[in-house]
């Protein structure tokens, strides 16, 4: 038997991180004292943990940190943030897989690892290394989520998360049959299973549940509906979970026959952080498992209580191979406080924005080419896919979003570029496409997450 499954501990795990109706009558009712002591004593290892690591040795000392400075999460502030531009460059020093990692312990046990990467969405693909024991309390944490917002044994889940070397797809596997009874269709992207074979198989099986980016599931609905299938009919979905950006939870349950609509939130490196529950007010921080702070862009300071800024997180799980300490994610979001009538303890995020290192500033102006989406959900006759393309004009940025357009209206791109700029506070180039023709541009079909901004500078 591998050691992957002797280290995971899977009778350990279900106890530290319950699911289900034992999460709601365990950690989710720890009043403040009782989940700090919980943080603190699973900090203590990861910051143990990070020390044997020399990216972290180097990292930390060459901000003025020493073994024993960091007692606490209290002293957490002391940290500098780590970057993704910071463990690319750990792999560029120490090529191919960087410092930030140890597959083996201090006293020689090599560790059971496993390796995927991110989607390179916005550049090279970072390696990801798991360990058996943190791989699996993702994995829980994840069907904590699933079945949270209402997943039954006898549901049938169709996911579009991609495979390959991105961590996507198979994460999604294994949270659901490791930790559900759930039927999976692992049908991936539009590249693994075309899209028409997707709709075709969902309705074939039934699928009740649809999982993945929001994106290619408004796509998957208007394949359906040309293929003559009527979606929340002939494809039975009651639910679908996956990342929704702000503002495109009614369109994404209009196009899916009036479902419910779920958000989550997670990036490559962590696995799931936060998920939304039943009253859908907030996504509610995985506490016994994470620290999150927001902090200022570039500065890695705290904001004030309720400021937006990036989400910074402490993986308190993360003690073996790949420790994740006060890492700025740079997605855009803010803090909440528990929800009194939810029966969860748990501090919420609002969700995400948009991606910091994403922004584009246009005259002063501050635009998320992530978050133009939601804009245009209010104009008859787009798609809602689009994509942004930065260029310089006279020596001056200019931001032009392609926009795909089925109507009729003459006048609509001029309409449709005042509405941005009275909402935006700056005037954006708009050119008009037909559906379906930026798809070559944004990926689509073969990206997990379609890509939104070409700089063409």
């Amino acid at each position: 038997m591998s050691r992957y499954f002797t280290q995971a501990d899977f009778p350990g795990l279900n106890k530290a991180f319950p699911i289900g109706d034992a999460f709601l009558s365990g950690p989710a009712q720890l009043d403040p004292e009782q989940l700090r002591a919980l943080q603190e004593d699973r900090f203590a290892r990861v910051v143990a943990r990070a020390w044997q690591i020399p990216f972290y040795c180097r990292h930390w000392r060459g901000a003025g940190a020493e073994p024993g400075d960091i007692t606490s999460l209290d002293d957490l502030e002391r940290l500098p943030v780590v970057t993704k531009e910071h463990l690319m460059a750990s792999v560029e020093a120490a090529p191919p897989y960087g410092d930030y990692h140890g597959m083996t312990s201090v006293d020689g046990e090599r560790y059971r690892t496993v390796l995927q990467t991110t989607s390179g969405t916005t550049g090279v693909p970072q390696p990801l290394f798991f360990g058996a024991r943190d791989r699996e309390v993702q994995n829980i944490l994840l069907a904590r989520a699933y079945l949270l917002q209402g997943l039954q044994p006898s549901d049938v889940v169709h996911s579009i998360y991609g495979f390959g070397m991105i961590n996507g797809g198979h994460y999604i596997r294994e949270a659901i049959l490791h930790h559900t009874e759930a039927l999976l269709l692992s049908a991936g992207t539009g590249v693994e299973t075309r899209s028409r074979q997707q709709v075709e198989l969902m309705h074939r099986f039934g699928a009740t549940v649809l999982v993945g980016f929001a994106d290619y599931m408004l796509r998957l609905a208007q394949t359906a509906s040309d293929t003559g299938l009527v979606p929340g009919t002939d494809i039975p979905l009651r639910m679908i979970s996956g990342h929704l950006g702000q503002d495109v939870r009614d369109k994404l349950s209009d196009a899916w026959g009036g479902v419910l609509v779920y958000d989550w939130y997670g990036v490559g490196d962590t696995g799931i952080i936060a998920a939304e529950g039943p009253s859908q007010e907030g996504l509610y921080v995985w506490e016994d498992a994470h620290f999150v702070e927001i902090v200022t862009p570039g500065s890695g300071k705290p904001v004030e209580p309720g400021e937006p800024g990036n989400i910074c997180v402490t993986v308190l799980f993360k003690d073996t191979v790949y420790p994740i300490i006060r890492f700025d994610t740079q997605d855009v979001s803010s803090l909440l406080p528990p929800d009194p009538t939810s029966g969860i303890n748990f501090q919420r995020i609002t969700g995400f924005s948009g991606r910091s290192d994403n922004m584009v500033k246009l005259r002063g102006v501050n635009v998320y080419p992530t978050s133009i989406g939601r804009l245009l959900l209010d104009h008859e006759g787009t798609t809602g896919e689009y994509i942004c393309r930065l260029h310089t004009t006279d020596d001056q940025d200019v931001l032009t979003v392609i926009v795909e357009y089925v109507g009729s209206d003459p006048g609509f791109k001029d309409s449709l570029a005042n509405s941005l700029r009275e909402q935006l506070g700056v005037r954006l180039g708009i050119e008009l496409v037909g559906q379906s023709e930026t798809a070559a541009l944004t990926g689509l079909e073969d990206r997990q997450k379609p890509r939104r901004l070409i700089d063409d500078r």
